[in-house]
């Protein structure tokens, strides 16, 4: 394929990169040396962590960045037999191990040097150590940092910048450090230079320690108190007659007088919310992580904080670490690391958000745990099942059930077979006879990936919009069905460009039916990861020239909103998700109504994504007569850019709540790519997708081969239940269909994905299985009706007759409305599921249709009875008629006219 920004220069295929290589190797990992010069090393010591005083306890300035040979050069020039790194930045010198310093495990002097990636320089409170073997070393000078060979010096008290004052002489790291912020060493340092970097990021107090050492603050944490002041007595590595602290001891200057000292953090073990429970000081195994999804809050960490995400996210173990870091993920990630509990002294870190608790340490966490079921995930005996339901002819795109009760399926051009015609119609009663099945049919140009939408006309055509390059990007396509099950229809797709085209070319478009009866044509791309197409038309196409509607929300975030997911509110206003975010629009300007708060993500990546390619599926929710409960959207899944870490949560909200937010519900896996598809009981399937990835060709891996049932009658936390497992992987590309008996049809699968030596890993899937759902896996007799009048006004009466239960009575049935829909990479364009009034007597029973296109948008529906849970084989009504007389467009040689 040709590159975006330059079309002469080849830039990869699907599934394909184009890789160069610099000819140099990969660097080695990071690691300790033995030996620098004659510098052997000691290993891993603790530092400051006995209230005894720092290891090494002169501080010692370097030239730049730390490195491991900086620092060991720098106390060999001052004198110093032993050296040691800490915290990426800080050089320490030293006569002899002081402090109450230990040696500690390797994996604790885990951070790497602030000057050289590829060595470690210790840790938060651990030191890397060197001892010098050889026998050169110069006399010592004394001072630390700067030198000052015993000259006095004082504290800057006149000529500070702006309000600064000095704040006294403090100790340090008696507890802990007490500052929490480090600023790098500078061997040019002086109170003014400190003072300077502090308030350039707007901290109101600034330290020296050890003639080169800056750090800042708003407070001194960690059980901080006032020092002798001639302990300040280490002159600044850039003027020798300033004070800048010494060991142990800060130099302190305020900017507004003020200088806030806090206790000896302790872990916050009251208060907390819900039904956390503080657990102890964690330790993690060498090289693994106790916890997996990590957030990072620089300034702001605490432990509260860090569990109401955890909670937040469905998840009931939190830890946090380093201070700054938060960790959610479940107890048994814990069990599984093998993580245990160690001595409560050894977490020792302030969280930088709230000092006086404390955030775990190196490699240690401050761990908590929700005492109770946070998720209720339903593991019922029923399960259903899936089958086996006929070998495909096609790697389908694009799957629909037409009004005559059999599967269409496109396919984009070049998958499956090399004689494919790139559409196929199945005819479900004939699955038993592989030859009779299947019919061929033709499309022009190619649909890859385009959207489908079945229009309200007499005979509920299927329009296909958009497509992969040129062309077939305008591309406008029309089928007509006929022929019912057992005899071979004989229309086929009717296209004409450019007599019948679109105005946009689009690459992955949704296709959604307004209230007033037009289609919807919206976003895209104008070819394969080409530029966006941030703007939507209206078909057919309204009078006038130009009449696209530009969209600067979806130039803004492109690539990330294709096949966005589109939805007609009650009002009749058009509710739209792309990326994380939504909103309303009008439906006549579609300006936007009301813009909606973006949705939540990943636990640790707020800017995960729910459309293509971070892909989700999403439905309507339920309508129920008499329709004055709120809508509500529900989405599912999706992943995050760069790692591709798929969701493991759905969120819903009701657009039109005078406050609307989201709601997250955590699902039992992580899933990208789901497929998802209603239910006549009110419930929904969740199947399809993988682990791991986004969509596209080869971009995802490890596929979810688990099925769920997602039951919005039940409590929230409480409405998924775990179904039962296929054998087949079906990720990008597949889809999910209502079949008119109940069951499930599953289709498609065209990763294009292969193993590093060549060989497929994840097949185009031809094979077409079918889900038996729970009601129809009980052995119970489905329930049977008739009717005769299947086009309904909006409000209407309609009588369905000779109804008939074999399991209760008509006092507990139900009727669904299913809307008929399309499915495609997530998106089921046009979907819909309605719980209409009815009263019965004896066998018949009157049903009365929505009240009007914004709790219906004119659609053809699958009407259900259920007896109990046990749905009938449902009957095609039409509701709301073709209000923009589609029946009579497009008026053009070569295109079938229903008429209205």
């Amino acid at each position: 394929m040709p590159c975006s920004g330059n079309t002469l220069e080849s830039c990869g295929a699907g599934g394909r990169l184009n890789i160069y290589w610099s000819g140099e190797q990969p660097p080695p990992p990071p690691s300790t040396a033995p030996h620098i010069g004659n510098w052997t090393s000691l290993g891993c010591y603790t530092d400051g962590i006995t209230g005894q005083g720092r290891t090494l306890t002169v501080g010692t300035a370097v030239q730049g960045d730390n490195t491991q040979e900086k620092c060991t050069s720098a106390c060999f020039a001052a004198g110093y037999p032993l050296s040691g790194s800490e915290y990426s930045a800080e050089c320490y010198c030293g006569n002899s191990i002081a402090g109450g310093g230990v040696p500690a495990p390797a994996s604790e002097c885990n951070m790497l040097c602030a000057g050289n990636p590829q060595e470690f320089c210790g840790g938060p409170n651990r030191l890397n150590v060197y001892n010098y073997t050889g026998t050169d070393l110069p006399p010592q000078q004394g001072g630390g940092g700067g030198g000052g060979g015993g000259t006095p010096v004082f504290p800057v008290t006149s000529g500070l910048p702006g309000n600064w004052t000095y704040g006294n002489c403090w100790v340090d790291n008696a507890f802990g450090r007490i500052f929490p912020f480090q600023q790098p060493g500078d061997p040019e340092n002086t109170i003014e230079r400190c003072i300077a970097t502090c308030a350039g990021q707007n901290y109101t107090l600034a330290g020296t320690e050890f003639g080169n050492e800056c750090y800042c603050g708003n407070t001194l944490v960690a059980g901080a108190v006032k020092a002798d002041e001639s302990t300040c007595n280490v002159p600044c590595a850039g003027n020798t007659t300033q004070a800048c602290g010494g060991p142990n001891r800060l130099s302190v200057y305020t900017s507004n007088g003020i200088v806030n000292a806090l206790p000896v953090p302790v872990p916050l073990k009251t208060g907390l919310p819900g039904q956390w429970q503080y657990q102890g000081c964690l330790r993690e195994p060498q090289g693994k992580r106790a916890l997996p999804y990590q957030i990072i809050w620089p300034t702001n960490n605490t432990a509260l904080a860090c569990m109401t995400q955890c909670a937040a996210f469905g998840f009931p173990a939190s830890g946090t670490e380093f201070g700054q870091e938060c960790y959610c993920g479940d107890v048994e990630d814990v069990t599984a690391a093998k993580s245990v509990l160690g001595a409560e002294s050894e977490c020792t870190l302030p969280c930088p958000g709230d000092p006086i608790s404390l955030c775990g340490g190196g490699d240690r966490l401050t761990y908590y745990v929700w005492n109770g079921t946070m998720n209720i995930w339903n593991k019922p005996d029923n399960i259903g099942r899936y089958e086996f339901f006929v070998p495909g002819v096609t790697v389908p795109l694009i799957a629909t059930l037409g009004i005559n009760n059999k599967v269409t399926f496109l396919e984009k051009g070049g998958t499956g077979f090399p004689n494919s015609t790139g559409a196929y119609e199945l005819d479900l009663s004939l699955a038993h006879n592989f030859s009779a099945a299947w019919r061929e049919m033709h499309v022009k140009t190619d649909v890859f990936c385009a959207g489908s939408v079945i229009l309200p006309d007499k005979a509920g055509r299927q329009i296909n919009v958009g497509g992969w390059s040129l062309d077939s990007t305008y591309g406008l396509r029309l089928f007509t069905p006929d022929g019912v099950p057992g005899t071979n229809g004989t229309n086929d797709w009717e296209e004409d460009y450019p007599a019948l085209s679109l105005q946009r070319g689009r690459w992955y478009p949704t296709a959604a039916m307004l209230a007033n009866g037009s289609v919807l044509v919206i976003g895209g791309e104008t070819g394969s990861n080409a530029s966006p197409q941030p703007n939507l038309e209206i078909l057919p196409k309204p009078l006038g020239g130009d009449t696209v509607v530009e969209l600067d929300w979806l130039r803004r975030t492109d690539p990330n909103n294709l096949y966005p997911f589109v939805f007609i509110l009650p009002s009749t206003r058009v509710f739209v998700a792309y990326w994380n975010e939504a909103r309303i629009l009008d439906p006549v300007t579609f300006e936007t109504y009301k813009s909606l708060p973006n949705a939540p993500g990943s636990v640790s990546n707020f800017l995960s994504g729910r459309t293509y390619p971070l892909e989700g599926a999403a439905m309507i929710l339920p309508q129920q007569a008499p329709y004055t409960d709120p809508l509500r959207i529900l989405i599912c899944g999706g992943s995050t850019e760069g790692a591709g870490e798929a969701l493991d949560n759905c969120v819903s909200i009701a657009p039109e709540d005078p406050n609307p937010t989201w709601t997250l519900e955590r699902m039992p896996s992580r899933r990208v790519m789901p497929c998802m598809v209603g239910l006549p009981d009110g419930t929904y399937m969740i199947m399809n997708g993988a682990h791991q990835g986004v969509a596209g060709f080869g971009l995802a891996t490890d596929p979810n081969l688990t099925a769920l049932l997602y039951d919005p009658a039940r409590p929230l936390g409480e409405r998924i239940s775990i179904l039962n497992s296929t054998i087949v992987a079906r990720m990008y590309h597949s889809e999910l269909t209502l079949l008119p008996d109940g069951r499930v049809l599953v289709s498609g699968s065209d990763p294009q994905t292969d193993n590093p030596d060549g060989t497929v890993k994840y097949p185009e899937e031809f094979r077409i299985e079918v889900y038996i759902p729970p009601y129809l896996n009980q052995g119970f007799r489905q329930p049977e009706f008739n009717i005769s009048d299947t086009d309904w006004a909006y409000n209407g009466q309609y009588t369905i007759t000779n109804v008939k239960l074999y399991q209760g009575t008509t006092a507990n049935m139900k009727v669904s409305l299913l809307s008929a829909s399309s499915s495609t990479h997530g998106n089921s364009m046009g979907a819909r599921t309605i719980f209409p009034a009815f009263t019965c007597s004896g066998t018949t029973c009157t049903i009365t249709a929505p009240p009007n296109a914004g709790v219906s948008p004119p659609a053809w529906h699958q009407l259900f009875i259920l007896d109990g849970p046990t749905p009938s084989h449902s009957k095609w009504v039409r509701i709301g008629g073709d209000p923009a007389q589609l029946g009579n467009w497009p008026n053009l040689p070569g295109f079938t006219l229903p008429g209205v």
